[in-house]
C-alpha cells in the first residue's frame, strides 16, 4: 500500500510562560512535485525554455513542496549548440538548472562511446539505466534506478532505454574493433529488466515507482514501447517517456496486473514541460506546461553567455533561398520520414553533386530542421544536419541498393528515420504489400523474405541492374556504420571518405553548385519517390472489439476524421484544441469566414489547416482563447475542455443553457468552475462518460479515439 503524504513541513512546538501548555501547529501538507523534459534536442533558443522550466522550479519549491527535476533522454544533440561542443553546452545547462534524475536517449550516443561515458561522468546527476549492459562483464553500466527521499516517503526512478538505439544512433558505437557488440539494451527482455529494476526499487523500501524511459509510443518502435513495457510488467506508477515526439499530457495504460499507470511525453525542444504530481493524499496527476511567462535571472545570463560565445559564426549568412524547404508539418508530423520532400531532394542532390556519384542519399532522420525563405546562416545548416557525419562513396551493386530501399520503406506509411531522401534515382513503395524485411535481434537488415514492395527503380532514367555497379554517396553513418539497420555497404572500400561534413556538403553544393542560391525548381517535392496508396485504408492500430473502432471507423467514413498515415490512426495520441474544432467545423459543412484567425488570436497561422476552423468557431462562440489573445492550437486538449467546445457548439445548434448543473463524479470538485455546466450538460446528453464509473478526470487529456466518439455522438443526436 503506497504510503499517502501526510509530510508536514512544520510542526511549531510553543510553551506558554504563564500556564506551561504545549501548543501543537502543523502546516499543511507538502506534494511531490516532478519537472520533467524530454527530447529537448539542444532546444535553447526558443521562447520557452530552461529559464521558464528553473523559474517554475523554484517557485514550486517556494510553495513548499518537494521538487526534483528529470529528464528522459536526447537531451544534447540536434543542434548547432550541441554539435560544436560534442554536447558539453547542453550538459552545462542542466548542471546550471540542477536536474536529480536522467536517462539517456539514442542521441546522447552520436557523439561516439568515449565520448558519451565522458558526458556521463560530467553530468552532475548521472544516468540511470536498468537495461544498458556491458557484455564485456554482463553487468549494467549505471544504476538500474535512483532513490529519492521526500519527508518518509521514497520515491525510485527507473531508467529505460530503446533497444533502438542500437540503429537509431550508430550501430558501430556498441561494438568491438571485430564487429562484435560489447553493449546490449536487453532487447531479448527489456520487460524482463524492467520488472527486475521494479521489484529491486520496492524491496528497498520505494513507495513509488516512476518510469524515466526513452521509448517511445511510435508504431515502428514496437515492441519496446513504453505502452508494450507497462502492459508486461506490475508496479509502476508512472511513466516518462521520450523518443517519439509524442505529446501526452497524461495517457492511462493498464499495467500487467490491470493497475493503471500514467504515461506522460512532454512533445519536442521545449514544446511543453511536464509536470507530475504526488499530492498528500497520494494521488498522482500529471500535466503539461507551455505558457509560464516567468524566467530565472541567473539561467538567462548563463544562456546568454554561451549564444554570445557562437552567435557569431551561427549568424553568419552563408547563402539564400527563394522557397522554402520543409520536412516537417506543422503538426510536428516529420514528413520526411515517410515520404519524398523538397528539403530532402536539395540535401540529397547535394551529396550527389559534391561526390559527383550516379546515386545519393541520406537519411530522413538525418535532415532535423526547415530552412525558410531568404537568408541562409550556418546556424540553420547546422540545425539541417547537426550530427557531422561525413561524406562517405562506395560502389554498389544494383541488388544492394534495392536491398537498402526495401529496408528504409519496411515502415511506410509511418515515420522511420532510415526513410531514404534520394538523388539519381526513382522508386514506387506499394503500400499494398506488406514488408517482408527480416531483421536480426538489433534491428540490422537480413533479407527481403516475400514480394518486395518497392518497385519501379530506376537510375538516370534507366532500370536498375541488379548485376551492375553504381556509385553511392551519403554520409558515413548511413555507408559505414549501418545505420538504420541499412548494413548492407558496410564491408564495401569507400571510394572516398572524410572529405567534408555533412552541413560542409549542404553549403557547398548552394554556394558552388547553385551560385549561392535555392532557385525555384526546389519549390515542390520533384517526383523522386511515388507512394502507391493500399486500395482501402485500414488502421492497423484501430483493432475491431476495442470500445472506440465503430467510432474511429464512422468518423472516418464520413470524412470528418482522416488517419494520422494511411492505415493508422493513432488512437491514444492526445487531440490538440485545433483539432476538435475543424472536425466541428467538417461537420458543419465548412462554411466560409470573413476575416484571419490571427487578428483574433495571434498564436494562430491564417495559413494552417485549422485557420478557417478556428476563426469560425470564435465568432460563434464555440471557442475562446488561452490568455488574452492566445488560442494554444497545438496545446494538449484537456476532458474538461473537450467538454465545453461540445457543450458550446451544442448550444451554437440550439441546445439550452445549464443553469444549475450537478456533478455526480467523484472528482467534481476538481472540474474547474468554467467546465462545470459543460460537464453536466455532456454527461446528461450522453456525449461524454467518465473514463471510470465514478471519475470525469478533468485535466486527463483528450485523445484522438475520444475525439471520433464525441464527434459520431453529435452526428447520431442530430439525426
Amino acid at each position: 500500500m503506497k504510503k499517502l503524504l501526510s509530510l508536514f513541513l512544520v510542526l511549531a512546538l510553543a510553551f506558554s510562560l504563564c500556564v506551561g501548555v504545549l501548543a501543537e501547529e502543523e502546516a499543511a501538507p507538502a506534494d511531490i512535485v516532478v519537472l520533467y523534459t524530454n527530447d529537448v534536442h539542444c532546444g535553447i533558443d526558443g521562447d520557452f525554455g530552461y529559464s521558464n522550466l528553473v523559474a517554475y522550479e523554484k517557485e514550486m519549491a517556494a510553495a513548499g513542496n518537494y521538487v526534483t527535476l528529470v529528464d528522459a533522454g536526447d537531451a544534447i544533440q540536434g543542434g548547432p549548440y550541441g554539435s560544436l561542443t560534442d554536447g558539453q553546452a547542453i550538459v552545462d545547462i542542466m548542471n546550471k538548472a540542477g536536474y536529480d534524475v536522467a536517462t539517456m536517449g539514442n542521441h546522447e550516443f552520436d557523439y561516439k562511446m568515449d565520448r558519451f561515458l565522458e558526458i556521463a561522468k560530467e553530468l552532475d546527476c548521472g544516468y540511470v539505466s536498468c537495461n544498458f549492459i556491458d557484455l564485456r562483464t554482463n553487468e549494467p553500466v549505471f544504476d538500474a534506478y535512483k532513490m529519492i527521499t521526500y519527508g518518509d516517503v521514497q520515491v525510485a526512478y527507473v531508467g529505460i532505454n530503446t533497444p533502438e538505439t542500437y540503429t537509431k544512433s550508430t550501430p558501430v558505437y556498441f561494438q568491438d574493433e571485430n564487429g562484435n557488440y560489447i553493449y546490449s539494451f536487453s532487447e531479448n527482455d527489456l520487460a524482463g529488466a524492467v520488472q527486475k529494476a521494479i521489484d529491486s526499487a520496492v524491496e528497498a523500501g520505494a513507495d513509488y515507482v516512476i518510469a524515466v524511459g526513452h521509448l517511445g509510443t511510435d508504431a515502428e518502435s514496437a515492441p519496446y514501447r513504453s505502452t508494450d513495457i507497462i502492459a508486461k510488467v506490475k508496479g509502476l506508477d508512472a511513466f516518462i517517456d521520450g523518443h517519439s515526439h509524442s505529446v501526452i499530457a497524461s495517457q492511462e495504460v493498464k499495467d500487467a496486473a490491470g493497475e493503471t499507470v500514467l504515461l506522460t511525453s512532454t512533445g519536442t525542444k521545449f514544446a511543453n514541460f511536464g509536470k507530475l504530481t504526488i499530492s498528500a493524499d497520494g494521488k498522482i496527476t500529471t500535466e503539461l506546461i507551455n505558457s509560464y511567462e516567468k524566467t530565472d535571472a541567473d539561467m538567462d545570463a548563463f544562456l546568454k553567455d554561451i549564444f554570445t560565445e557562437f552567435d557569431g559564426i551561427l549568424k553568419e549568412v552563408v547563402a539564400k533561398s527563394s522557397v522554402n524547404l520543409t520536412g516537417y508539418a506543422e503538426d510536428g508530423t516529420r514528413l520526411v520520414r515517410n515520404q519524398e520532400t523538397n528539403i530532402g531532394d536539395l540535401c540529397a542532390d547535394a551529396y550527389r553533386a559534391m561526390a559527383d556519384a550516379d546515386i545519393a542519399w541520406v537519411n530522413g532522420g538525418g535532415i532535423r530542421a526547415d530552412i525558410t525563405a531568404g537568408d541562409i546562416t550556418y546556424g540553420q545548416i547546422i540545425d539541417v544536419h547537426p550530427y557531422g557525419n561525413m561524406l562517405y562513396v562506395v560502389e554498389a551493386t544494383g541488388q544492394q541498393i534495392i536491398d537498402a530501399l526495401e529496408m528504409a520503406s519496411a515502415s511506410a506509411p509511418g515515420e522511420n528515420g532510415g526513410f531514404l531522401q534520394v538523388s539519381g534515382i526513382s522508386y514506387t513503395i506499394d503500400l499494398s504489400i506488406p514488408s517482408s524485411v527480416v531483421t536480426d535481434d538489433q534491428g540490422m537488415f537480413v533479407k527481403v523474405d516475400g514480394e518486395r514492395r518497392v518497385t519501379d527503380v530506376m537510375v538516370g532514367g534507366e532500370p536498375i541492374d541488379l548485376k551492375a555497379t553504381y556509385t553511392l554517396a551519403s554520409h558515413d553513418y548511413m555507408l559505414r556504420d549501418g545505420g538504420d539497420g541499412i548494413n548492407m555497404f558496410m564491408d564495401l572500400e569507400p571510394i572516398s571518405e572524410g572529405t567534408m561534413a555533412d552541413n560542409e556538403v549542404l553549403i557547398s553544393y548552394i554556394t558552388e553548385t547553385l551560385n549561392g542560391v535555392v532557385p525555384d525548381d526546389y519549390a515542390k517535392p520533384q517526383g523522386r519517390i511515388t507512394i502507391k496508396e493500399a486500395d482501402a485504408p485500414v488502421f492497423t492500430d484501430v483493432v475491431e472489439g476495442k470500445w472506440y473502432y465503430d467510432a474511429v471507423m464512422a468518423a472516418y467514413e464520413q470524412e470528418l476524421m482522416n488517419g494520422v498515415t494511411a492505415n493508422t490512426f493513432e488512437p491514444m495520441t492526445a487531440m490538440n484544441r485545433a483539432m476538435l474544432v475543424t472536425m466541428l467545423y467538417r461537420l458543419e459543412g465548412s462554411p466560409e469566414v470573413e476575416g484571419n484567425v490571427s487578428e483574433v488570436f495571434a498564436d494562430c497561422k491564417d495559413t494552417a489547416y485549422y485557420a478557417k476552423a478556428v476563426l469560425w468557431a470564435s465568432q460563434n462562440n464555440i471557442v475562446s482563447g488561452r490568455g488574452e489573445s492566445a488560442f494554444a492550437p497545438l496545446a494538449t486538449m484537456t476532458r474538461q475542455e473537450m467538454a465545453v467546445i461540445l457543450y458550446n457548439y451544442s448550444v451554437f445548434k440550439g441546445a439550452a443553457e445549464v443553469t444549475e448543473p450537478e456533478l455526480a463524479y467523484a472528482d467534481a470538485d476538481a472540474v474547474a468552475s468554467w467546465a462545470t455546466a459543460a460537464v453536466a450538460y455532456c454527461g446528461e446528453a450522453g456525449l461524454m462518460t467518465g473514463v471510470t464509473d465514478t471519475e470525469f478526470a478533468p485535466a486527463g487529456s483528450a485523445n484522438r479515439a475520444m475525439g471520433a466518439t464525441v464527434l459520431v455522438r453529435l452526428v447520431e443526436a442530430a439525426a
